[in-house]
């Protein structure tokens, strides 16, 4: 589908392919900072507690599991499972290595609920709203409803809707969510684009049939260590949310 060319302060934009209606997001590193959010919540329990808890290392190993957790749904090694649930499984073997086991079950909660309490990147509530006024703007993400909801208050993200693997019972890179997601928007998957900071999951999306658009993150995982470089054939390409708005004319 042909684009049209337009200029802003002499920089040649592409605007938004014709019949785009509505934006999908990736959450955790597209738009909130998982690992520093855990970080500085750690270091204050660390405070508080008197612990010396290595929180990078912590939230590193956290996240790593997550991945897995999710292949052994996919292979049928375990039931449907919420993200809360699986992050929970993680969780309390990193209680073990960590020394932590001790804690009672009302504080190993609250800890698993650090997922629900991060905060977004620094452009991300603006970036969102000038797109909100353009385009209906959703999430699409693994985290469970729950989770997404209570972390779009903590963090003030303006969503029309919250969408989730949940709704669909498949994990993204899974085609049913990103089918799912336009369905449920009643839109046509090329009427959709998937916003992320993953380059499989912009494979994944375009693959089946959305359009999409890559925000780098480059300090998701840490300073001085690699984050995803764009896929080849994505649609758009953003430092941030508000140059994203930029090129989208929103």
């Amino acid at each position: 589908m042909k684009r049209r060319e337009f200029v802003v302060s002499g920089l040649a934009l592409m605007a938004p392919p014709l019949g785009v209606q509505a934006l999908v997001f990736d959450v955790f590193g597209t738009v909130v900072d998982w690992r520093g959010s855990i970080i500085r919540e750690g270091e204050s329990l660390n405070r508080a507690r008197g612990w010396k808890i290595d929180w990078a290392a912590f939230a590193d190993k956290w996240r790593a599991g997550y991945g897995p957790s999710m292949d052994k749904v996919r292979r049928g090694e375990l039931p449907w499972k919420r993200i809360d649930e699986l992050h929970r499984m993680v969780l309390d073997r990193l209680l073990d290595e960590f020394g932590l086991a001790s804690l009672r079950e009302a504080e190993k909660d609250h800890l698993n609920r650090m997922w629900h309490r991060l905060h977004g990147w620094p452009d991300a509530v603006a970036g969102l709203t000038r797109l909100k006024k353009k385009f209906v703007i959703a999430t699409l993400s693994n985290g469970n409803v729950s989770l997404l909801t209570n972390m779009a208050r903590f963090a003030g993200l303006p969503w029309d809707c919250v969408l989730s693997a949940e709704l669909m019972r498949h994990y993204k890179p899974d085609p049913e969510c990103y089918l799912g997601a336009a369905d449920l928007l009643g839109l046509k998957p090329g009427e959709v684009m998937m916003v992320a900071a993953h380059a499989g999951d912009l494979r994944a999306a375009a693959k089946a049939g959305l359009r999409t658009a890559f925000v780098e993150r480059p300090l998701e995982y840490g300073p001085g260590r690699k984050a995803d470089s764009p896929p080849a054939g994505v649609d758009y390409k953003a430092k941030d949310f508000l140059e994203l708005a930029s090129l989208l004319g929103a």
